[in-house]
C-alpha cells in the first residue's frame, strides 16, 4: 500500500514540497517516482529531514507563530468577516465531502447563500446549512470561553444534524460499526460514562493542546456517541478548543481524508498518536503562515 507526496505531507506535518526533496533524496525508504508524483509505503516512518526532528519542534514552532501573530498589528473587522466566511464555506465543504456529501464546493457557497442546487437531494443541502450554523454556534462559545461538556456536544450535533430531527442531540440507542475501521464503538448503555470519563480525562490533561486534542478527537470518534454525525461534530469540537486556547481553526480536507483515517487506525493498532497529532499540527501550522505571510503583505 503506497500513498501519494500530498498525503504523506499531511500525515507527517511536513509540506509536500519537502516530501518530494526527501523522496528524490533517497530519505523515504520504498519511495519511487511515478510520472511526475511519488508513491510512498505507508509502512514508511517520518525522516528525520533536519527541521521535523520531533514533535515537539514542529509544536514549538506553532507556539512562536501563535506568539508572532498575537504581536500583529490586528486585522480590521471587514478583513476579518472576508477570511472567516472564505473558510466557513470551505471547512463545511470539506467536512461535509468526508462524510458523503456530493455538493462541489462552489456548491456549497451557493447553498449557503440561500441558493437550490437542482438534481442534489435534499438531505446534502441541509448538511450544509447545519454545518454552517453549527460553526457560527462554535464561534459564539469561544467568544464566551465556554467549557467543554456534555450540554455543549449534545448542542452542536443538533445544529449538525439538520436532516435527522429525531436524532438531533441526542446519544444513539443501537449498536453501531464503522466500516473498516479496527475499532467498534462502546453498545449504548456505556455511552454516557465512556462521554464522562472522555471529558474529565481531556480537562485533567496537562499536555500541549494539539496532544489533548488529538487523543480526545480519536476518542471521541471511538465511542460514536450518535447516530450519525459524528465526524462533522467531532471536527467541530476540536476547533471549539483550538480557537479557545487561541490558535486558528482548521480544515482537514477531502483530499486528505484517506491520511486522517490512516491516523486513527495507527492509533487503534499500533497505540501510535503521532500521526493525528501531526496532521493537526502541520493545518494549524500552514494557517498560522497564512495569517502571517496576509499582515506582513
Amino acid at each position: 500500500m503506497y500513498m501519494t507526496a500530498k498525503e504523506a505531507s499531511a500525515l507527517w506535518g511536513v509540506s509536500d514540497r519537502r516530501i518530494r526533496v526527501l523522496c528524490s533524496e533517497g530519505k523515504i525508504p520504498g519511495a519511487y517516482q511515478e510520472g511526475r508524483g511519488w508513491k510512498i509505503p505507508r509502512s514508511a516512518e517520518k525522516p528525520a529531514d533536519g527541521r521535523f526532528r520531533s514533535k515537539e519542534s514542529l509544536l514549538s514552532r506553532i507556539d512562536r507563530k501563535k506568539q508572532e501573530l498575537a504581536g500583529k498589528r490586528p486585522l480590521t473587522e471587514g478583513e476579518l468577516e472576508r477570511l472567516g466566511e472564505e473558510f466557513s464555506i470551505e471547512y463545511t465543504y470539506n467536512s461535509n465531502a468526508i462524510e458523503g456529501n456530493t455538493l462541489t464546493l462552489r456548491e456549497t457557497d451557493l447553498v449557503l447563500r440561500g441558493l437550490t442546487i437542482d438534481q442534489k437531494p435534499l438531505k446534502d443541502h441541509l448538511e450544509a446549512i447545519g454545518h454552517k450554523e453549527a460553526f457560527d454556534y462554535v464561534k459564539e462559545l469561544v467568544k464566551e470561553n465556554a467549557p467543554l461538556t456534555e450540554r455543549v456536544i449534545k448542542q452542536i450535533h443538533y445544529l449538525v444534524l439538520a436532516d435527522k430531527k429525531d436524532d438531533r442531540g441526542v446519544y444513539r440507542r443501537v449498536p453501531v460499526r464503522i466500516m473498516g475501521a479496527h475499532h467498534e464503538p462502546v453498545l449504548p448503555y456505556l455511552i454516557e460514562p465512556a462521554m464522562e470519563r472522555l471529558l474529565r480525562d481531556y480537562a485533567a490533561s496537562e499536555k500541549h493542546i494539539v496532544t489533548k486534542l488529538a487523543r480526545f478527537h480519536i476518542e471521541f470518534e471511538g465511542v460514536h456517541p450518535f447516530i450519525d454525525g459524528n465526524g462533522r461534530t467531532g471536527r467541530l469540537l476540536v476547533n471549539l478548543e483550538l480557537m479557545k486556547a487561541g490558535y486558528p481553526p482548521i480544515d482537514i480536507k477531502f483530499a486528505d481524508r484517506v491520511a486522517y483515517y490512516n491516523a486513527f487506525d495507527a492509533f487503534y493498532v499500533k497505540h501510535d498518536l503521532s500521526a493525528m497529532e501531526n496532521l493537526f499540527a502541520g493545518y494549524i501550522n500552514a494557517r498560522l503562515d497564512a495569517y502571517l505571510k496576509i499582515l506582513k503583505e
